[in-house]
């Protein structure tokens, strides 16, 4: 090297000042610390995402635990993305809406053969006859989706910004703490990573959150131990999961998250959806393994069989085969429809359902005295759950089906639905069942008289005081759609009364009059051998004999219970304490008034504004209120003209409850018209909806008659959806409301 003078300048090392102890330390332990956390991503990728774990548990966590106590020793080292800081604190203020880059839309539906050759057939028609068309088939995850936006961190890295739920399609949930608490969701990818990949620094993922079958068993068995009812289904519970406001929950209940799609500011990243799914599995997402292109209909439709074959097998729930286009230039030409892309489809799998024998018919009393006929089945295997009972609903569906105890019936299971008989089997090898069904004379609960009125349909316990029925009635006040207790379910009602769960009777018992006040039936085949007549006696004193008496209870009297930890007591007095802020339309929802549902409830509220004018209106000034007709007046009139009823409500603004109404801001895009939803519709929930037609002036209906305006219909849309035909009414998708509400 030369300096100015043309000389040789000399090369001299640079003198350094030495580093203090403190400074090697620190140096020391942020080296440790991101060895420890690139180590621990490894493994966790090994575990979680490629099922090849090289460590056991204790080895892990021993890793686990040296990155926790360096962090906590240097705390300035701790950052968002470390594998120690993916459960946070409680969210404070609810979920943040945020708007999706691009619509995250639904997908049309095949449900068979011919239906998905004539989608292939218009795809085909609408390219070019010489492009070659090819496609992805993957299964179709039962969970919710979830969009993923990563944005540019240090050392070339990206970093987990976000995670948003689908919402409406346009709008979505920020749900960032929970998403952070799943495993499969890498909270950042690092530059080698990316460059495998072919990814920038910022991207936006989408795909599935579902809860493992595994997951769901053991979050089920967990919540029967404490108490609490068991989830529906795994996608309900996936679902409910990700919303809870507490990331330690979600962290316990071990979701995974499948992904499938890439996008920059709103546009799919890569030219194919295969070199898509490929990218996403180099950067460590979980992609579903079984994925395959495919060149014909007929290669599609092997797939889907061979996907049939698989399903049980599974370890999460799939409920079809999703079909797309792989070129991504394709796509665009096809583009989409009012509320789904051209260039995919997905073909739903048919109800899964089995023949077995029904054993006997058990009856279940509920809530306002209704008694409902359950079938008790030959316990019988449907898309791997075992079915032991089904809904017969009403006399009438009895003697539709024309079905006897004895008989061999068919049995569907089809997505969050109870188990349905749809017919009666009759052939060589299932002869006919020779037991009539006989509704019993006197509850099999408490042995009043049993009444079926002019009129109706369905017979009922009039003994306001039956046991049955309190334990119904505790059971609707805690349910979400009303007080929204959580962590009241059977179990823990059953433990408040003293008594155990509200258990169907047996026809056999029934038939001999002299049955037991309850049966612990819970096994099909001991069915006709259960002859307890003790089953229903108290097993301690009751701690609650009306829904006011919830209000008194302390923790201490929940932790006198059998299998209460003082987390669950504190958890359900805090959740009963919310429940006091509850609007005026819950608290008459609760009262358990016959005929008077959500929106008769709303419409009172709104109408009289407190709960002491409507205890005190007559018939007359009832119906003049809107949406109330003469039979729901007297039956309003009826309940408070009773002392007992009168004293609950004394009771229950004892306890501080709202007994006025607020003032509500309402639309007028719907204003007039009135809705009945039916199915299952592809974005938002059936709350949702009902809330945003009412929000915009509309109303929410449970039946279809003449003055129906429209009908809602989504997937496995039932009885309402003909009727809605036969009488000419208005049938819309979920994308007709949303644009009546524009």
């Amino acid at each position: 090297m030369e300096d100015v003078h043309g000389t040789v300048a000399l090369k001299r090392p640079k003198l350094q000042r030495p580093m203090s102890s403190s400074n090697q330390a620190h140096g020391t332990a942020t080296q440790q610390i991101d060895a420890l956390r690139a180590e621990i991503v490894h493994h966790e990728h090994l575990y979680y995402v490629m099922d090849q774990p090289t460590l056991t548990d204790a080895q892990y966590d021993k890793l686990v635990n040296r990155l926790k106590a360096l962090e906590a020793e240097h705390p300035e080292l701790v950052t968002p993305d470390s594998p120690t800081q993916r459960v946070g604190g409680k969210v404070k203020d609810g979920f943040a809406k945020v708007a999706h880059s691009r619509p995250m839309l639904s997908l049309d539906n095949a449900y068979n053969e011919e239906e998905l050759r004539a989608w292939a057939v218009r795809v085909r028609g609408a390219l070019h006859s010489s492009d070659v068309l090819e496609f992805v088939c993957e299964y179709k995850l039962d969970g919710l989706s979830l969009a993923l936006h990563y944005g540019a961190a240090s050392h070339g890295s990206a970093h987990l910004q976000r995670g948003v739920t689908r919402g409406d399609g346009t709008v979505g949930e920020d749900v960032t703490g929970n998403v952070r608490t799943i495993r499969t969701v890498p909270l950042s990818v690092n530059a080698e990573k990316l460059k495998k990949a072919g990814l920038p620094q910022t991207f936006e993922v989408r795909g599935e959150v579902v809860m493992p079958k595994a997951a769901f068993a053991r979050m089920n068995a967990e919540r029967e131990a404490a108490g609490q009812s068991p989830a529906a289904n795994p996608r309900n519970a996936a679902a409910g999961t990700i919303r809870t406001v507490e990331p330690s929950i979600v962290a316990q209940r071990r979701l995974d998250y499948y992904a499938y799609f890439l996008l920059r500011d709103g546009e799919f990243l890569l030219p194919t959806q295969s070199e898509t799914l490929d990218a996403l599995a180099a950067a460590g997402f979980l992609t579903n393994p079984h994925a395959r292109t495919a060149k014909t209909i007929e290669e599609v439709l092997a797939f889907i069989a061979e996907g049939e074959t698989k399903r049980d097998a599974l370890g999460y729930e799939i409920d079809g085969i999703v079909i797309k286009v792989n070129s991504v230039a394709q796509q665009r030409r096809l583009g989409f429809t009012g509320k789904a892309p051209r260039w995919a489809i997905a073909y739903k799998f048919p109800a899964r359902g089995a023949v077995t024998k029904l054993l006997n018919v058990l009856f279940q009393v509920g809530r306002t005295g209704k008694l409902t006929p359950v079938a008790a089945l030959d316990p019988v295997g449907i898309g791997g759950i075992t079915v032991a009972r089904a809904t017969l609903h009403n006399p009438d569906e009895i003697a539709r089906l024309g079905v006897r105890i004895g008989d061999y019936v068919a049995v569907e299971r089809g997505g969050d639905v109870i188990p349905k008989i749809t017919e009666v089997v009759e052939d060589t090898e299932h002869p006919r069942g020779t037991r009539e069904i006989v509704f019993p004379t006197l509850c099999p609960k408490c042995k009043e008289p049993v009444v079926r009125e002019d009129g109706e349909i369905d017979f009922r316990c009039v003994n306001a005081s039956c046991p049955a029925r309190l334990s119904e009635e505790l059971l609707h006040y805690a349910s979400r759609g009303v007080m929204n207790i959580e962590g009241l379910g059977e179990a823990m009602v059953a433990q408040l009364l003293g008594h155990p769960l509200n258990d169907p009777v047996s026809l056999a018992d029934v038939e001999a009059q002299d049955a037991p006040m309850s049966l612990d039936v819970r096994d099909a085949e001991m069915l006709e051998e259960s002859n307890d007549t003790t089953a229903d006696e108290p097993t301690r004193t009751a701690l609650v004999h009306t829904v006011a008496d919830l209000y008194r209870l302390t923790a201490d009297d929940l932790l006198k219970l059998e299998r209460v930890g003082p987390k669950t007591a504190e958890s359900l007095i805090a959740q009963i304490d919310r429940s006091r802020s509850a609007p005026l339309y819950r608290v008459l929802l609760g009262l358990g008034i016959r005929h008077v549902g959500e929106r008769t409830a709303q419409d009172l509220a709104d109408t009289f504004g407190s709960l002491d004018a409507i205890m005190t209106a007559t018939e007359e000034e009832l119906v003049r209120a809107e949406g109330i007709g003469p039979i729901v007046a007297k039956t309003i009139v009826d309940y408070f003209s009773i002392e007992k009823n009168r004293a609950l409500v004394e009771a229950l603004r004892a306890q501080g409850l709202q007994f006025t109404a607020e003032k509500r801001v309402v639309g007028t895009a719907l204003a007039g018209l009135t809705f009945v939803l039916t199915g299952t519709l592809p974005t938002l929930t059936r709350d949702e909806a009902k809330a945003r037609i009412e929000a915009a002036g509309g109303k929410v209906a449970g039946t279809v008659s003449r003055k129906t305006s429209h009908v809602v219909a989504g997937e496995e849309a039932g009885s309402k959806l003909d009727k809605a035909r036969d009488l000419g009414v208005s049938v819309l998708d979920e994308q007709g409301l949303l644009d009546l509400l524009k």
